[in-house]
């Protein structure tokens, strides 16, 4: 099934030059979208400077299971297998996870998490990165599905957590004010 899909989107590299630049444009240059749109709403105001710092976190982490599941598993890529189109030279490394996929759906989840609207354009442009993967020859379409799933998962988990902390700081605060008061 994974190959099969991966096929039928792959065999489109290559028919449609216009197709084919903007999803090499996507597929290279999306996470300067990504770091840009992280700068401006960093100096908005503090709300969304904390949204940004949850943002870079969860990318931070995503880096590091990365960096994990390419110690202990190996998935061939596509073009390591048979051949395929192939739009952009890539290394020769694992297929699975997708670093791109990964830290794109990162910070667009921790973005939607706090800012609805800009959150589900950046939701977009993480969709359209990782099918991107896939049309240029780089991964499978699992890799893409299980790469946006932890990436989102991971910034989930690190805004409960940071939620959490806040919360019992603000308990920590409120009890030694009530202990200076008496």
């Amino acid at each position: 099934m994974d190959d099969k899909v991966f096929r039928r989107i792959n065999q489109l590299a290559g028919r449609y030059s216009v197709l084919d630049m903007l999803m090499i444009l996507i597929s290279k240059k999306a996470r300067y979208v990504f770091m840009f749109v992280l700068i401006f709403m960093w100096f908005r105001n503090d709300a969304q400077k904390k949204m940004t710092l949850n943002a870079v976190i969860s990318a931070a982490f995503t880096l590091f299971i990365h960096t994990l599941m390419k110690c202990f598993y190996f998935k061939p890529r596509p073009f390591m297998k048979r051949r395929v189109g192939i739009l952009i030279p890539s290394k020769m490394d694992s297929s699975f996870l997708s670093k791109h996929t990964l830290l794109t759906f990162a910070v667009s989840t921790s973005i939607f998490l706090h800012e609805r609207v800009i959150g589900s354009v950046m939701w977009g442009l993480a969709l359209l990165t990782g099918f991107s993967r896939i049309w240029v020859g780089h991964h499978y379409p699992s890799d893409i599905i299980r790469s946006a799933f932890i990436g989102s998962l991971t910034s989930i988990i690190i805004d409960k957590v940071t939620a959490s902390l806040k919360i019992r700081n603000r308990k920590i605060n409120a009890i030694s004010f009530s202990s200076i008061d008496k």
